[in-house]
């Protein structure tokens, strides 16, 4: 506990920064009234999302497969089985942006498949978080002087720094898509990465002189 005035407040900083990863998962799905060759297709469609992907080389940070699903589908009100579904995702994390549409129109291009995304976002240990944790508390101590300077004192120590900020969220991208070439050329998508939400605030409380007051 400080002995003498105290002034508490709180520091901010907010930047948009360029996006430095971007996610997207694709899924390949099969239907067909055999099991047996649901499964083969569904694994037969797989294996060339997987021949794709390795085809990128280091454009893709990271390929995760899950979410894998085998299904019946059954007539209303019994259990007779009328079909059988499949699916399999892959979720795909890239760092070049150059690479990133045309990867997700060959993938889309595959017979039953399913591209969504992508997800921008910024790397968990982005030089970008500390920069705005550094200008929040720029910001806090700027505060501080300025309540001091009305009060006619002068701030003399820290007391206490807690971290307010809130967590940044991945956003979803803007997507446009353009014709191919004339003459039925491949399609070209064009991606706009969206700027990422930085934020950081924290609570401060300083020791002050003591003001003289009346």
């Amino acid at each position: 506990m400080a002995d003498g005035p105290v002034v508490t407040v709180r520091g901010e900083a907010y930047r948009e920064v360029a996006p430095e990863l971007a996610r997207f998962s694709v899924t390949a799905t099969a239907r067909d009234r055999d099991r047996e060759t649901t499964l083969t297709r569904l694994a037969e469609r797989a294996a060339a999302v997987r021949v794709l992907l390795d085809g990128a080389g280091s454009a893709i940070a990271r390929r995760e497969a899950g979410d894998l699903r085998v299904w019946p589908e059954t007539r209303r009100a019994t259990e007779r089985v009328v079909a059988w579904h499949g699916g399999v995702t892959t979720t795909v994390t890239v760092t070049d942006f150059t690479a990133l549409g045309e990867l997700m129109l060959r993938l889309a291009d595959q017979e039953q498949v399913e591209v969504a995304g992508p997800w921008w976002s910024l790397r968990p240990d982005s030089p970008a978080h500390r920069e705005a944790r550094h200008a929040a508390i720029s910001d806090a101590l700027s505060r501080a002087r300025e309540y001091a300077e009305a009060l006619g004192v002068r701030v003399t120590g820290l007391i206490e720094l807690a971290d307010t900020g809130p967590a940044d969220r991945p956003m979803m991208a803007r997507m446009a898509f353009a014709g191919g070439a004339e003459g039925g050329g491949r399609p070209e998508l064009e991606l706009d990465p969206q700027p990422q939400p930085v934020q950081a605030a924290v609570q401060a409380r300083f020791s002050i002189t003591e003001p003289a007051l009346g």
